[in-house]
């Protein structure tokens, strides 16, 4: 038998064809419970689009370690030869809408999520290994530039043209973008790079610039502009469609990951600015290193649930793997964070396709779609509850500049008053007069009795009112029956 139509809440309906009138010919109703969920759910199935990466795809699959990299990088999922890590990759036009042409000339997004047991990495690149820009002031402008003109809704190639030939950054990428590789036959046909350079860390503390190299097993292979522009007339989705059809026939593609590893100390004396997304490492000073494997042989169960809501994060680095001064990295780990909360929601972590594998512990709460939560565990820190706690030891920041000072986590540097007991005990001493210390004392202790746990009553007492002042702490204690001190 077949299942019954139920509303959301799982209520059966009656009819999936028609609507509750008013006699054969009369209105609708309103009472018509079901008509109306159907219409709104319907009238919302649309999150925003991404601002630019609107058209692609994507598909799961794994990466598997094929070398040694313990002498660069603790990344737990790079620990072992033959550590496979699930992966979703999201393959994608830079430039174009839903709907948009997949073969047009354009720069090809190549999004690698891999879900390790230290959280979620994302590896958010391009099929090119530089970008237009360096720095993330201009990269809005520089996608205002590739979309529809606000007055037209047309697209202009003559403000792309303006703006590249205004930023003479562009020209490395503009000139690979010119060639065949601008329109690649298939995804599978195609590199792909982190573009972005990245720093890795091993266990010692050894640091490293980095950048990624995925290189296409199904060899390259690009279309002409003829070629493009015929399939366009032939298939709009045609680079989506290839990839689903090929994991359905099995014919999983591949990708060699391989790294450009630059010593530390490199980077400083380097010929040119080794962090300007704007310029390749030249592989005979850098050449690339074999360290494992991508297959994608999964396609999704549904396009909307594990695709389009599929989000990014280039903020989403595991230990092992930090940022680089590369601006465009700097920029990056705000926005696409910020991009995902406004598409689907500050909960957006929790959607299946986002959800990392392993427990995620922290004081965020409430907001649109939350389903999963801590129940009773405190929602704030610190905390006497057995809260999760920041690690600094095991966990620290990842910069460059830690070790030196330049970055860290600090409050003000200490002047000989700072003191945070010294102004509330002037308060108290000096200007309060008795009635008024008293009653503050009174207030106290009212506000401590209701429903405090008495170690927190103790702490209040010992630990924060004794230091305003002990004859303060003294007059709280009598207040809420603890052994009084010294009164004043």
């Amino acid at each position: 038998m077949r299942p019954t139509t139920t509303t959301n809440a799982g209520v059966p309906v009656a009819s999936d064809e028609h609507s509750l009138t008013v006699g054969a010919a009369g209105p609708n109703l309103l009472q018509d419970s079901y008509l109306l969920e159907k219409l709104a759910h319907f009238v919302r199935e649309r999150v925003p689009d991404r601002v630019y990466h609107v058209k692609g795809g994507g598909a799961f699959g794994y990466f598997e370690v094929t070398e040694d990299v313990t002498q660069w990088t603790k990344a737990a999922f790079l620990s072992k030869v033959g550590k496979r890590t699930p992966v979703l990759a999201r393959l994608s036009s830079v430039a174009g809408e839903e709907g948009y042409a997949d073969t047009d000339r354009d720069v090809r997004g190549f999004a690698v999520k891999f879900y390790t047991e230290e959280g979620n990495y994302d590896m958010v690149g391009n099929n090119t290994p530089v970008f237009f820009v360096r720095d993330p002031m201009k990269f809005p402008d520089f996608i205002h530039s590739q979309e529809r003109m606000p007055d037209s809704g047309l697209r202009s190639n003559n403000a792309q043209w303006d703006f590249w030939t205004l930023s003479p950054e562009s020209a490395h990428q503009v000139t690979i973008l010119m060639t065949d590789r601008g329109t690649p036959r298939t995804w599978r046909h195609m590199n792909g790079y982190s573009s972005d350079t990245y720093m890795w860390q091993n266990a010692a503390g050894a640091r490293f610039w980095v950048k990624y190299h995925f290189k296409t097993e199904q060899g390259i292979q690009n279309l002409t502009d003829a070629e493009a522009k015929a399939m366009r007339a032939e298939d709009l989705d045609f680079h989506r469609r290839d990839l689903f059809e090929a994991i359905l026939r099995q014919d999983h593609p591949a990708w060699r990951v391989e790294m450009q590893i630059m010593p530390y100390e490199d980077a400083a004396g380097y010929r040119f600015n080794p962090f300007d997304i704007t310029k390749t490492w030249p592989h005979k000073d850098y050449p690339t290193i074999p360290i494992g494997r991508m297959v994608l042989n999964r396609n999704p169960e549904n396009f909307f649930a594990q695709i389009v809501q599929a989000a990014f994060d280039v903020a989403n680095m595991v230990p092992g793997i930090g940022p680089s001064p590369d601006r465009m990295v700097l920029g990056r780990m705000f926005a696409y964070g910020d991009s995902n909360r406004y598409r689907t929601g500050p909960n957006y972590g929790q959607l299946p396709v986002n959800r990392p594998l392993n427990e995620v512990h922290n004081y965020n709460k409430d907001a649109p779609m939350r389903y999963h939560h801590s129940g009773n565990q405190p929602v704030y820190a610190p905390n006497s509850y057995g809260g999760p706690a920041g690690d600094p030891r095991r966990y620290r920041d990842p910069s460059w500049m830690v070790e030196s000072g330049e970055i860290l986590r600090t409050a003000y540097q200490a002047h000989r008053d700072d003191d945070d007991f010294v102004q509330p005990g002037t308060l108290y001493r000096d200007v309060l007069g008795p009635a008024d210390r008293e009653h503050l004392a009174g207030n106290i202790a009212a506000h401590l009795s209701a429903g405090v746990e008495r170690f927190i009553q103790e702490r209040a007492v010992k630990e924060y009112w004794n230091r305003v002042d002990p004859g303060l702490g003294a007059r709280v204690a009598e207040h809420i029956g603890l052994t009084a001190t010294t009164r004043r």
